[in-house]
């Protein structure tokens, strides 16, 4: 039979992924490395997910510096480069860095896509192209995905799908607004007044984009700009262009309203009705042109049928510290949708669950999980008495995992010595008497610094260490306070 050929055919696995974009291929290169079985669905013909098709003009938000303090093969390195997925191996680190031509600090939609397609070859990726997931039963010991090509039986199911599904929020009128998802090319915008709806990610990248075309640009939705935030994020590239020119009266107007109604006019163009948020009163503008850049939502499916809990107005899975379906055990997903599991949220502070640069870490402790689930013993490294205070400096100082994704992943040491990368909701809720984490958080304002955790008898010990101006926090003051810890 034709679909029994190539990789992964109809049957029984332990682990099923479903996607090939970054989040599935970060998931099954950490499963074979566990020595997981597992097959992979994509219904897209090569490696890369979203990146084949998106961003619309081309140009990522997060960025990656092709030379810094540390050699491309040094696990440090990641640090600085927030796009290329992680291995063990050096030589299959940084491989989307190795893509970049240095135009920009963000790579292109075709250099994220090269280095995606080099790190599945290098690492031996085998999927299943061309085969579509189109429904989903619950069976007596796992689920059962029925595809384009069969049926996939299963113990648990990792679905790495991104947040693609095109969403936009319950406007009247909103309908008749092409979805960012739709947009045509900038040129076609040329002289032309274009509303965008929407003051996120995707709404600033078309603003961007249109900068050089469109006469006029309106940005508008209810909530301000969270400039300081912005400053201090990995994705802030894409935000601080259309606002400067809005500062200097460019064209550009970033505008705090509530929409209440957009109508078409007589001549092609919309019109908004809205009323200021921060500053009150009624707004109404007219433009040529509208995109809604609302966002996204997970392509679920079926799922919900069967029990799957949502959050945020249930476009994105609610889940647990280890990315598992809050509702439906053996339920996992990987990739942007992991955001699902919000974390602390300290000082207000996100996690970076929503980009390659957070996922990717996600996505290794995730197959940990599984493979923990299915009896696969865990090898965790072991530190000495003498060893854990300089090993965790050195984590403090360079530890990737704990940087990247401040305060919502910890570095743990329990009390046999075993050390290993832990979600810190996970650790609080779980740890033993005797175990210690250690994170690099950010306040507010932010200031960085670390922050320490020693689980003594039932509570919880938590104590922030002094900030430092280089970020260098392996000296004596910081080696005093981890011994007095332990």
């Amino acid at each position: 039979m034709a679909v029994l050929e190539g990789a992964h055919p109809p049957g029984e696995y332990p682990v099923v992924v479903v996607g090939s974009g970054p989040g599935g291929l970060q998931t099954a290169y950490a499963l074979s490395r566990l020595g997981v079985e597992h097959a992979i669905v994509s219904q897209d013909d090569a490696p890369g997910g979203m990146f084949r098709k998106w961003p619309i003009y081309q140009r990522l938000l997060s960025w990656t510096k092709p030379d810094a303090p540390y050699e491309r093969t040094a696990r440090e390195y990641e640090w600085y480069d927030h796009n290329s997925l992680i291995a063990d191996e050096p030589e299959l680190r940084a491989t989307v860095a190795a893509e970049m031509d240095r135009t920009y600090m963000t790579p292109s939609c075709s250099e994220m896509e090269r280095g995606l397609a080099a790190f599945a070859e290098r690492v031996g990726v085998q999927a299943r192209y061309g085969c579509r997931w189109e429904s989903t039963r619950k069976e007596e010991g796992g689920y059962v995905l029925v595809t384009s090509d069969g049926e996939y039986r299963c113990r648990a199911v990792v679905f790495a799908l991104g947040v693609t599904d095109p969403w936009k929020s319950p406007i009247p009128g909103i309908e008749e607004v092409p979805h960012y998802a739709e947009t045509p090319a900038a040129r076609e915008f040329e002289g032309k007044s274009v509303l965008v709806i929407g003051k996120r990610n995707s709404g600033f990248e078309i603003a961007d984009g249109l900068e050089p075309w469109a006469r006029q640009i309106f940005l508008v939705s209810p909530r301000p700009v969270q400039t300081a935030v912005l400053a201090n994020a990995s994705v802030r590239v894409r935000y601080f262009e259309p606002l400067e020119d809005a500062a200097w009266g460019g064209g550009t107007f970033a505008l705090d309203a509530a929409v209440e109604r957009i109508e078409r006019t007589e001549i092609g163009g919309y019109r908004l009705r809205a009323t200021g948020t921060t500053r009150p009163g009624p707004i109404t503008i007219e433009a040529d042109a509208a995109i809604a850049a609302t966002g996204f939502r997970t392509p679920l499916q079926d799922l919900r049928e069967l029990g799957l809990g949502t959050v945020a107005d249930g476009r994105i899975p609610a889940l647990t510290p280890y990315w598992e379906s809050t509702t439906l055990a053996g339920v996992y997903f990987a990739g942007n949708t992991t955001q699902g599991a919000a974390g602390l949220r300290k000082n207000g502070i996100g996690s970076a669950s929503g980009t390659v640069s957070g996922f990717r870490y996600n996505a290794r402790l995730l197959a940990q999980e599984i493979a923990k689930r299915l009896g696969h013993k865990q090898e965790w490294q072991q530190l000495g008495r003498d060893d854990i205070v300089p090993f965790l400096l050195s984590e403090l100082r360079g530890g990737p995992e704990i940087w990247t994704q401040k305060g919502y992943l910890a570095r743990a040491v329990y009390p046999d010595g075993s050390t290993g990368i832990v979600p810190l909701a996970h650790f609080l809720d779980h740890c033993e008497h005797g175990s210690i984490a250690i994170t690099i958080e950010m306040s507010a304002e932010g200031e960085i610094y670390p922050v320490s955790y020693v689980r003594a008898r039932e509570e919880i010990d938590e104590r922030h260490l002094a900030p430092h101006a280089l970020n260098d926090f392996g000296g004596t003051e910081y080696r005093a306070a981890l011994e007095s810890l332990l």
